[in-house]
């Protein structure tokens, strides 16, 4: 800390720090920028990191995952709100009258693998988990009820009242087939509105668009569901209404039926037959007004906040598990612990391998995209950053740190490679310091 403190380049240093906006792990690249005049080929300028401290550029390593950089995270988070609530009411290449379109915010969950502890509440009062005056044993000698009134940070939520009794290859399969149920549930959306206006499949693109955007959410029992908003548009997209039959009430009939008909069978393997999988029992359908009780600010705002967040909830590692891993070395939950092992015990089966769930142990099985759109809702976050970089770009040359050239008369050649990441612990409080972040747990890092 004493040596960058005083070392010469120090204020050069600080001013990347500061430009990483508290990137907990910033990239290094090495390289450089020549621009050309195309013309005659003399070189204009030249940027290159071998006058920058260290000889490399820092920059925000961009994750989404808020348990491994909060502030890159946060701008994530902020990219997914605007882009949500883009859909909802216009802007950003949106127009407004998109607000005026039917669409509704659907929660689709997963099925029962077992009971789990669970804080329940009625009316602001919380409940017993599962009081039951004649509750069963189960064959493990587990009494199947449970009187506690949880706490929101007990860490037995989540946690099967029996975990011999808990379906682990279920839930460990159902996250592997998670995308292709949402797939199906689209498609069957998509023909079921069909058949409701009297249209062909290959006819209601003429007449009608399903826009969407969805994020994933581990709950913490470690299966996801999906947060979906849905919206119904004309031909092309936004610009247009939907017809007049298209109304809400149609679309609420057609996410029931599709929710309710859609499946995805898991493969027979080794003495085990071939599985089917649907989506839960509980379905939340509610419409997204300006004014009503769920607004899109609401909604927007919910959305973006489970696009920074994956398993970490249940207990579980934001990084992939080497299959040989000492699971007993981390500081992982019991329920966690065993779902990766059932992970890697059916990633090791030839009739599974598809499912990859050795390489997605970490994410319990769950191998999707946490954040999706269709092509018609709205911007997307290529859009954002692209307009982020050219504020930075016109910042730059307004103020004179970067030049001014004519773009169709410069040829731009970049060579870069990447030099590492991360800071050593004497940079790591001091840039703590700088940009007002927190120091992470050190042995948290390291474990």
């Amino acid at each position: 800390m004493i040596a960058r403190l005083n070392s010469p380049d120090y204020d050069r240093w600080a001013a990347q720090i500061h430009r990483t906006g508290g990137c907990r792990q910033p990239i290094h690249l090495r390289g450089k920028v020549d621009h050309y005049d195309r013309a005659t080929g003399r070189l204009l300028h030249r940027y290159t990191t071998r006058t920058e401290p260290g000889g490399v550029l820092r920059l925000p390593c961009k994750t989404r995952r808020a348990s491994r950089c909060p502030a890159c995270a946060e701008t994530y988070r902020a990219d997914t709100y605007h882009l949500i609530r883009a859909g909802l009411t216009g802007g950003k290449g949106v127009p407004e009258i998109v607000a005026t379109h039917p669409t509704l915010f659907v929660t689709l969950t997963a099925p029962s693998f077992g009971t789990v502890h669970a804080r329940r509440e009625q009316g602001g009062k919380v409940l017993p988990c599962h009081p039951r005056r004649d509750a069963e044993t189960c064959p493990h000698g587990r009494v199947m009820s449970c009187t506690t009134k949880h706490s929101p940070d007990d860490p037995r939520l989540g946690e099967p009242l029996c975990p011999h009794c808990y379906d682990y290859t279920g839930s460990a399969l159902f996250n592997a087939l998670a995308p292709l149920l949402w797939k199906r549930f689209a498609d069957s959306l998509r023909r079921h509105l069909a058949k409701l206006g009297g249209l062909t499949l290959k006819d209601l693109r003429h007449h009608l668009t399903v826009s969407f955007a969805k994020v994933a959410e581990y709950q913490r029992r470690g299966v996801v569901h999906f947060h979906a908003v849905i919206r119904l548009d004309g031909p092309g997209g936004p610009t247009a209404p939907p017809p007049a039959w298209a109304t809400a009430d149609t679309l609420t009939d057609a996410v029931r039926h599709a929710a309710r008909v859609v499946s995805a069978l898991a493969p027979a393997y080794d003495d085990q037959p071939a599985r089917l999988f649907k989506w839960g029992t509980q379905l939340d359908i509610r419409p997204i007004t300006l004014t009503g009780d769920l607004t899109e600010q609401a909604v927007a705002g919910y959305i973006a906040k489970y696009a920074t967040k994956a398993a970490e909830c249940v207990g579980t590692l934001d990084r992939r598990i080497n299959p040989l891993d000492n699971l007993d070395a981390y500081n992982l939950r019991d329920h966690a612990k065993r779902l990766i092992t059932e992970c890697l015990r059916l990633g090791a089966i030839e009739d599974l391998a598809d499912f990859r769930l050795t390489q997605w142990a970490h994410m319990l099985g769950f191998r999707g995209h946490f954040s999706t759109r269709s092509r018609h809702y709205g911007p997307t976050l290529g859009d954002l950053r692209a307009a982020r970089e050219q504020h930075a770009r016109d910042d730059g040359i307004t103020t004179g740190r970067l030049p001014l050239f004519e773009e169709d008369t410069i040829l731009v050649i970049s060579e870069w490679v990447y030099a590492g990441k991360g800071y050593s612990l004497g940079d790591q409080i001091i840039a703590a310091a700088i940009t007002g972040s927190r120091v992470p747990d050190m042995a948290g890092d390291a474990r």
